[in-house]
């Protein structure tokens, strides 16, 4: 899905990312630019502002996080402290905004919300984490339903269209599923190597 959208949207980025190169803004810069932006949002969520939050996180934060590995590309510095730093800090934001959503519900005390909050967070990690132990064991794994981008996507209707405790559900659910096929997969893959 995430190569699919970035190939349709080349149009738009490979323009900016190279108007970015010519102002000596190196892909790092972007990818901690992103992170700050997202945790702006996440303060405005938790004072309350989620359409807001919700509106800086999906067209500010978002596609600077694309930006980044746009113009590590045009500028052929791509490196693997690079794509680290992006994988690291893209679970900061995520968990960032989660956290402002948890500190709104403390306040309204909304178990069930916190608790799906809480529950989306954890998803969101487990997702992340099974692919990464399964490429440190050799084994591709980009398999599952809500990969990277559709949980920004989600998350991104849920705050700007003001249906956030369904999308956080929604997050929790889908990430815990994915982390599933991601361990079949991996099984199924392990089971062919042995």
């Amino acid at each position: 899905m995430e190569t699919w959208a970035r190939e349709r949207t080349r149009f738009i980025f490979d323009p900016i990312a190279n108007s970015i190169g010519k102002l000596g803004i190196s892909p790092n810069a972007l990818t901690v630019m992103s992170l700050l932006l997202n945790l702006v949002a996440a303060v405005l969520i938790a004072k309350s502002y989620i359409f807001w939050g919700g509106m800086l996180m999906a067209f500010v934060a978002m596609p600077l996080d694309v930006l980044d590995g746009t113009l590590a590309r045009a500028l052929n510095q791509e490196t693997k402290f690079g794509a680290f730093l992006d994988s690291v800090l893209d679970r900061f934001s995520e968990a960032a905004i989660c956290l402002g959503l948890i500190a709104l519900f403390v306040q309204s005390q909304d178990t069930w919300a916190i608790f799906g909050c809480s529950l989306a967070m954890f998803g969101s990690v487990m997702v992340s984490y099974t692919r990464a132990r399964a490429e440190g064991l050799g084994i591709e794994c980009r398999v599952g339903i809500l990969t990277r981008l559709m949980r920004v996507v989600v998350m991104a209707i849920g705050l700007i269209g003001n249906v956030v405790v369904f999308a956080i559900w929604t997050l929790a659910i889908l990430s815990l599923f994915t982390s599933i096929q991601r361990i079949a997969h991996v099984y199924q893959a392990t089971r062919t190597q042995e």
